[in-house]
């Protein structure tokens, strides 16, 4: 497979050849939302918090001697059954969420959605991107004069870097509707919530070389 890819003013500069084992692949809506449930479970954090009737404080003295009162036996006014009592089976800290998946289901859903995006025209390779001084108002003229040119459709953008580029960084850290993401730690869920991909060709490589085992 081969696509156009654009120089800064967004005009072809050539066309540059996709690995078929990335970007041709079946999709697969089964594997595809496992790896998003896996991803968006590992990043859950555990933050409620209840108390057992150990940790309330109060509820030390017997409330009534156990028999004679009339009343049914009770040992603690920290008892769950009890108000203000300790809470039974209540969210805690120490709850896991991770979940797991194997390294190549993960690598299959992850080619499944970079071959939708280039199936449905929201992936754009460019020869290089580059934001001077790492200016934010240069980025947003930049991503809306290729909006136009290119991607007409799109509202939300994610541009894959091949390397650490903080003036890039820098520049889209104000802007909502875009993100970047360096091209050995792509993410799923990140791809998805996208309209368009926008990389530079030196990231194809490393894209091919970090995810094709």
């Amino acid at each position: 497979m081969k696509i156009d890819y654009y120089d800064s003013k967004y005009e072809v500069e050539g066309q540059v050849e996709l690995n078929p084992k990335l970007y041709e692949v079946k999709a697969d809506a089964g594997i595809v939302e496992q790896a998003v449930r896996v991803q968006l479970s590992n990043a859950r954090a555990s933050i409620s918090n209840t108390k057992t009737k150990g940790e309330v404080s109060g509820g030390g003295k017997k409330p009534w001697k156990q028999k004679g009162t009339g009343r049914a036996r009770a040992g603690s006014t920290r008892s769950p059954i009890w108000r203000h009592g300790g809470i039974t089976f209540g969210p805690r800290t120490e709850r896991n969420y991770t979940l797991k998946i194997n390294k190549k289901e993960w690598r299959k859903a992850l080619s499944m959605v970079l071959s939708d995006k280039v199936a449905g025209k929201g992936f754009v390779v460019m020869n290089e991107i580059i934001v001077p001084e790492g200016k934010t108002k240069a980025l947003v003229a930049w991503l809306k004069g290729l909006k136009t040119a290119i991607a007409n459709d799109s509202k939300k953008f994610l541009i894959v870097l091949p390397g650490k580029d903080q003036t890039v960084e820098r520049a889209i850290r104000n802007i909502p509707s875009a993100k970047a993401i360096q091209a050995d730690s792509l993410n799923i869920v990140d791809l998805i919530d996208c309209d368009t991909v926008i990389l530079p060709k030196p990231a194809l490589e490393v894209i091919e070389k970090t995810y094709l085992k």
